[in-house]
């Protein structure tokens, strides 16, 4: 087989296996502060035009004491506000959350469609499928810390990973 036909062979086989790499990389994501984990933040993608976004993650306090999440950031928005959703008599009713949520010591709170959540609101693009869309956490303790959330398709409701084999 001659070296020309070998690498396009070998280029062939290697990148399926580069995708599922960088796919899982993009997909299943955590960051930590202090005391804190913050677990796969991600995003749903969003139509053009369409001038809010949601995001959701989790955030586990590994510490003795309790915290708070204040305030988020992106330069994708205008501004980013902590929400709550709620149903009202079919209507569904979403609410700025003020003061923060709290993550207790030892506990998780869990921002998730149908519940607490992010609101990206005044976006200055369309969230993508495949993107990743960065922000600023500040928790009242543990300070700031910088994540990516993963945007992926519009009809997801919680966070894509990839299969954790053998374990």
């Amino acid at each position: 087989m001659s070296s020309t036909r070998f690498a396009a062979l070998y280029a062939a086989c290697l990148t399926p296996l580069c995708a599922i790499v960088f796919a899982s990389d993009a997909i299943a994501h955590s960051y930590q502060v202090s005391g804190l984990a913050i677990g796969h933040p991600w995003s749903r993608e969003t139509a053009p035009g369409q001038s809010v976004g949601g995001g959701f993650l989790t955030v586990t306090n590994r510490g003795k004491t309790d915290d708070r999440l204040i305030a988020v950031t992106s330069p994708v928005a205008a501004q980013v506000q902590l929400h709550t959703m709620t149903m009202d008599g079919g209507v569904m009713r979403m609410r700025e959350v003020t003061g923060g949520l709290a993550v207790p010591a030892g506990g998780t709170l869990e921002l998730k469609p149908g519940g607490y959540h992010i609101m990206f609101i005044g976006l200055k693009k369309s969230l993508k499928a495949g993107e990743r869309v960065p922000a600023t956490l500040t928790f009242q303790r543990a300070g700031t810390v910088q994540v990516a959330f993963a945007v992926q398709p519009a009809t997801s409701t919680g966070p894509m990973e990839m299969p954790h084999a053998g374990h």
